[in-house]
């Protein structure tokens, strides 16, 4: 297991609009075994200005990985992503992008923008449950994230 996770909790972003994938992640990490803090924006300014510590968010936590939705009110999800990954203190922080989009368009620009994984939100609760599972443990207990630089 990743020594980190034994340290302090690891943080999590999550910029989503949907109040009930909120509410399912939320379960889905509180259901894992892994010590994490959940933070949330619900829409792409509201993560810029977590992001860099602007206005309410100025004592906000650095998170140790961004669970990012593309269809957000006021800056979408390709935006937020370009920023955070043309960003010199934020690029190190993974980004998954999370998102009910499935157009092959939204894939190759992702990625394009540099993000560590795009993964399409199933629709059935128990395989949400289980991707949800699924990237708390690769990202937090399989995975080596940096603790410098960010």
């Amino acid at each position: 297991m990743n020594t980190q996770t034994l340290e302090r909790p690891m943080e999590i972003l999550l910029v989503e609009d949907n109040n009930g994938d909120i509410l399912l992640i939320q379960e889905a990490l509180e259901e894992g075994k892994l010590n994490s803090n959940l933070s949330v924006a619900k829409n792409g300014m509201e993560a810029v200005e977590f992001l860099h510590r602007r206005g309410i968010y100025s004592d906000a936590p650095t998170p140790d990985l961004i669970l990012l939705d593309m269809n957000l009110p006021k800056k979408n999800g390709k935006e937020v992503l370009a920023e955070i990954k043309s960003d010199e203190d934020l690029k190190v922080i993974p980004v998954v992008i999370l998102t009910s989009s499935q157009a092959e368009q939204d894939i190759l620009t992702s990625y394009k923008l540099n993000a560590n994984c795009y993964i399409t939100k199933p629709v059935d609760f128990e395989k949400f449950i289980n991707v949800i599972s699924s990237i708390e443990n690769f990202w937090f207990s399989v995975v080596k994230l940096p603790t410098q630089g960010k």
